[in-house]
């Protein structure tokens, strides 16, 4: 090669090399234009200095991503996040940054302006262009005072909770008013005093909350008080111990209507447990009863489906006060105190392929107090189909039927039971079909299969058990 040829080659590089630098240079520059660094702002980060302002400030600079470093940043007063006047916007950090929340209130409050539904027509241009989909994720927010809470959100459209640490705090996820199209991810919601995540007389649609663990949180894990709400899908998440054993009765997933109106809601893939001790405790409770319109209130609301999860260790594991349209399936319970299943006053129930199992493995303690079994109350058309009962405590019998009708009991195998397999106390127009029950304890004392108390238009038929159908009068027993 020639030198001229040589010194073009050389310059070729020298140019290249300089060139790709400028556009690393460029593209990291462009990507630091829309982040707000808080420490550019004045946050500190050392745990002493109030930070509060600081991080306002960033806010308030509009750059659309609020990041948070490693530290431990001191709050004193609301974070305030008001999409219509500083535009799409995430608070971010990588999982190492700490908000301390010293004051009363939320530690953020995202505000917008939807009022609207979740259909597409019903959003202002404005909330397209400045309000969509804000993002918190990344961080851990820490209550330092007795009304701090965590993340509020009024207002919203699309917005995305993700990775983040809530405990300590009153409430951990608060959702007021009007939202949209909720996302709660990959999140611990842990050890609060009130509610993990609490849908408060909010009117929201279309929420979904998966693979997070919401646990030990004083007043309930997820808890829907009143309010409009439908399309809540809960997923793949642990759900426990959110129940205090000194504390007004609630649950790990509480859905109370009363007041309002909830509907739609799916419960799936989720392990859902703790704590006995409190005072009428349940994994999943649901209250159907609107007191809005007392003519229409009875079994107005429902479309709720528990299905495929692992739930044990309260007095209830699913209770269902005044609902339609129920479906329970899949699930695999244990350790109900009370009962594993309790319906009351509802309709349109379909309890199938579940395990009800008395484990030896878990009666540790005073787990030998557990009762188990099912128990149906004032229910019209209840399929009770595929299920297996194995075992139960000192209960009138593992399945109870008292006034229903229009129900089917089949294919479903009750083994084991104290004192009676199935009682149908008046029911009427049911049937009790192909199923086995039977006691084969050693130690077992006299049992009954099936015993039937008034009612009338049944049929008992196809059934595999020993003995007959006792249809003798029976006590007032629990």
């Amino acid at each position: 090669m020639k030198m001229s040829d040589r010194k073009n080659h050389s310059c070729g590089i020298f140019y290249g090399c300089v060139a790709l630098l400028v556009l690393v240079v460029g593209a990291h520059g462009a990507r630091q234009v829309g982040r707000a660094d808080v420490r550019n702002y004045g946050a500190v980060g050392d745990g002493e200095q109030d930070d509060t302002q600081a991080i306002q400030r960033a806010v308030n600079a509009e750059k659309g991503e609020v990041y948070l470093p490693r530290g431990n940043y001191r709050i004193s007063d609301s974070v305030v996040i008001d999409l219509s006047q500083v535009g799409p916007m995430s608070v971010e950090g990588n999982g190492t940054a700490r908000i301390v929340m010293e004051g009363a209130g939320p530690a953020f409050r995202f505000i917008g302006t939807h009022d609207g539904t979740a259909n597409p027509d019903t959003v202002d241009s404005l909330v397209w262009k400045r309000e969509r989909m804000p993002l918190v994720q990344g961080i851990e927010i820490v209550g330092s005072h007795p009304e701090a809470v965590g993340i509020q959100l009024n207002g919203t459209m699309q917005a995305v909770i993700s990775r983040v640490n809530i405990r300590n705090a009153l409430h951990g996820i608060h959702l007021t008013e009007r939202n949209r199209n909720v996302i709660i991810s990959d999140c611990h919601i842990y050890e609060n005093r009130g509610v993990g995540i609490y849908y408060d007389d909010v009117n929201l649609h279309q929420s979904n909350i998966t693979g997070s663990h919401i646990s030990y949180n004083g007043k309930g894990g997820i808890v829907v008080r009143a309010g409009n709400v439908r399309n809540i899908h809960v997923g793949t998440c642990d759900i426990e111990g959110n129940m205090a054993e000194d504390g007004e009765p609630t649950a790990n997933i509480l859905l109370d209507a009363r007041g309002g109106s909830i509907g739609e809601v799916s419960v799936t893939g989720c392990t859902i447990q703790h704590t006995h001790n409190a005072p009428e405790s349940a994994n999943v409770r649901i209250i159907a009863k609107s007191n809005e319109r007392p003519f229409t209130s009875e079994r107005r609301h429902g479309n709720f489906v528990v299905a495929d999860n692992v739930l044990s260790d309260c007095r209830y594991n699913v209770d269902i006060q005044n609902a339609r349209a129920v479906t329970v399936t899949g699930n695999t319970f244990w350790m109900g105190y009370d009962r594993d299943i309790r319906v009351q006053n509802s309709a349109h129930i379909v309890v199938n392929d579940n395990v009800f199992d008395r484990n030896p493995r878990y009666h540790y303690g005073d787990g030998n107090e557990a009762n188990h079994g099912a128990l149906f109350t004032d229910c019209d058309g209840v399929t009770f189909s595929g299920n297996q009962i194995r075992g139960t405590g000192d209960v009138m019998a593992a399945c109870i039927l008292r006034r229903c009708g229009r129900s089917n009991i089949t294919g479903c195998t009750i083994l084991d039971y104290q004192k009676r397999g199935l009682l149908l106390e008046e029911v009427t127009h049911s049937r009790v079909s192909d199923c086995l029950i039977r006691d084969d304890r050693e130690n077992g004392g006299t049992t009954v299969p099936i015993e039937v108390k008034g009612g009338s238009g049944n049929l008992i038929t196809d059934n595999l058990f020993e003995g007959e159908v006792d249809r003798e009068e029976v006590n007032a027993e629990k």
